[in-house]
């Protein structure tokens, strides 16, 4: 499998963990990302390692990175990694 095609791999996992991830309030965000979050998950047969961190967490809103790798030489060098902002619901919005 090339590098490439192990990437390609990575995405559904990717997928999945930006969806759990960014389904959660701010508040929990907060709490669960006081540390990055480091785990191995599995899917398809195959087990994923997995961070989480939080890049951001200004009074408007929070920006959390999200990495997946499959742990191999190289192409786990370079994770396949997406982010999201998270909005607070109390920020107020600048004019």
């Amino acid at each position: 499998m090339s590098v490439r095609e192990r990437r390609e791999a990575w995405r559904p996992v990717l997928e999945a963990e930006m969806k759990r991830w960014s389904a959660m309030s701010c508040e929990r965000l907060i709490a669960e990302l006081a540390d990055d979050q480091v785990y191995e998950v599995e899917f398809e047969s195959r087990k994923y390692q997995v961070e989480v961190e939080l890049l951001e967490n200004t009074a408007k809103y929070l920006h959390v990175a999200v990495s997946v790798d499959d742990g191999s030489l190289p192409a786990s060098i370079r994770p396949l990694t997406d982010s999201f902002i998270r909005n607070k619901e109390n920020a107020r919005t600048e004019r």
